[in-house]
C-alpha cells in the first residue's frame, strides 16, 4: 500500500466547509494534501446499504483502511475524523475502536465521548455527576400533556425545549406559554424524539438581544473564544439561527468561563470541543460540540491548524 499517509475522513454530503479548512490546515503543516476518505463507507452498512462498506484492519504502520468499491486502499498512522453529523456518529463506533486499538493518531477515537456530547441527556447527566454548572434541566420521552406541564411550570414558565440530538439549532424552541409547549411537544411526539426542557439563562446584553460564548478547548486548555448575538430573544443564539459571532480575545472571557469550558469538555470525555456557555445565572454551560465548524474568520490558524497538529505528534 506505500508509504503511512494522513487521512482526513469527513462525511463527504456534508457541505459545511470544515473539510476545506481541514486540508488547509495540513497543506500548511505538512506541504502535501491529506488523503480524502468518505466517512460514510465506514460507517455501520456502509453508504448504499451492508453491500457498500469500508474495511479498517491493522497494518505494521497504523491501519489499513479499504474501500472496495471504489478501489480505495491507504495505511494510515494519523486518522483525522470530523464533520460527521450527530444522528451518524453511532456508525462509526466499530471504525473509532479498531483505530485505537491500533494506535492511531487521532483525536476522533472518544466514541464515548462522542456519544455523551452528542445525546444531549448524557450531557446533562455528567454535568450533575461532576457538578458543571448547567441552567435546571428536565428530560422528557413522549410525556403526557400533564407531565410535561407540570416540568415546564416547576421549572419557572420560561424555558428552552431541544432534542436530545440535534444540530444547527434545529427545532430548539424558546417556550414560555403552554400552548407553546404543547405544540414543540406534539412536534417531538411525531419526530419520536426524546426532548429537554431547560430554564432560561436571562443571558441578555444591555439592549435585550441574547449572547453567549463558545469556547473551543484542546487538550486541557481553552484555543479560542467568540461572542455570538443573536437580535432575536426567542430564537437560539446559533449562527445557523441568525446570530452573529466576533472573535474575543481569551483575556476578555468573564472571568471563570474558560475553566468552566475545560470542565465541560472533561466531564464528557472528550480531548478537542466547542463550549457553548453564558455567563449569567453564575456561568453556565449550554452543550459541549463534538465538531465545531471552521468556517468562521481566525478558525483556520487558531483552531484548525493546532487541531491538525495534534494529529500529527500526539495519542488521542
Amino acid at each position: 500500500m506505500g508509504r503511512s499517509e494522513l487521512v482526513l475522513m469527513t462525511d463527504h454530503s456534508s457541505t459545511e466547509g470544515s473539510r476545506e479548512a481541514l486540508v488547509a490546515a495540513v497543506r500548511r503543516l505538512t506541504g502535501r494534501a491529506p488523503v480524502l476518505l468518505d466517512a460514510r463507507h465506514f460507517m455501520t452498512g456502509g453508504p448504499d446499504g451492508p453491500a457498500g462498506g469500508g474495511r479498517v484492519r491493522g497494518s505494521g504502520d497504523g491501519v489499513a483502511l479499504e474501500v472496495p468499491a471504489e478501489g480505495l486502499a491507504v495505511t494510515a498512522r494519523s486518522v483525522i475524523l470530523y464533520e460527521i453529523p450527530p444522528h451518524r456518529r453511532a456508525e462509526l463506533v466499530d471504525c473509532q475502536r479498531t483505530l485505537l486499538a491500533h494506535g492511531v493518531r487521532s483525536l476522533g477515537t472518544a466514541a464515548d465521548g462522542w456519544r455523551t456530547a452528542s445525546d444531549k441527556r448524557l450531557t446533562v447527566e455528567c454535568f450533575a455527576r461532576d457538578g458543571v454548572r448547567q441552567m435546571p434541566t428536565v428530560t422528557l420521552s413522549r410525556p403526557t400533556a400533564a407531565e410535561a406541564a407540570e416540568v415546564f411550570d416547576r421549572l419557572g414558565g420560561d424555558v428552552w425545549a431541544r432534542p436530545t440530538v440535534g444540530m444547527s439549532g434545529q427545532d430548539v424552541f424558546h417556550v414560555t406559554t403552554h400552548a407553546q409547549l404543547a405544540e414543540a411537544a406534539e412536534r417531538y411526539a411525531r419526530a419520536g424524539t426524546d426532548w429537554l426542557l431547560a430554564r432560561d439563562a436571562r443571558n441578555f446584553t444591555a439592549d435585550g438581544r441574547r449572547h453567549q460564548y463558545r469556547v473551543t478547548v484542546l487538550g486541557g486548555r481553552a484555543l479560542r473564544a467568540v461572542e455570538h448575538v443573536q437580535d432575536d430573544p426567542d430564537e437560539p443564539c446559533n449562527l445557523a439561527r441568525g446570530a452573529v459571532s466576533t472573535p474575543l480575545p481569551l483575556a476578555e472571557l468573564p472571568a471563570g468561563l474558560a475553566e468552566l469550558a475545560v470542565a465541560a469538555t472533561g466531564s464528557v470525555g472528550l480531548p478537542f470541543a466547542a463550549v457553548d456557555l453564558a455567563a449569567e445565572s453564575g456561568g453556565v454551560v449550554f452543550e459541549v460540540n463534538v465538531h465545531p465548524a471552521f468556517g468562521s474568520p481566525g478558525a483556520l490558524e487558531a483552531v484548525a491548524v493546532p487541531y491538525v497538529a495534534a494529529h500529527l505528534g500526539s495519542s488521542d
